[in-house]
């Protein structure tokens, strides 16, 4: 599964209007996507809840996977620019 180091960038963490761009992606992709802190126990990128409760703050870098399949490398793309974007909040 390919994955990629992505920084959070958002002053006040990775929160619910961010998660929620987050999930609509993964949801259209329609296939496993997990973010999460590398060596801890990734949340499913569909789940607004799981990945909120990882309390992801400015600064922490984050793992970001994608289930291996035709378009893998534009997903990943995706969703690491919706992680690492500076929402302005």
């Amino acid at each position: 599964m390919p994955s990629r180091e992505v920084e959070i960038t958002t002053k006040v963490g990775l929160h619910a209007r961010p998660i929620a761009f987050l999930v609509k992606a993964a949801t259209e992709a329609n296939v496993t996507i997990l973010v999460g802190r590398f060596g801890q126990k990734a949340a499913s990128a569909n789940s607004l809840l799981s990945v909120l409760s990882l309390g992801l703050q400015y600064g922490e870098v984050v793992e970001v996977t994608v289930a291996e399949c035709e378009n893998s490398e534009a997903i990943l793309n995706e969703i690491s620019m919706i992680v690492s974007t500076d929402y302005g909040d």
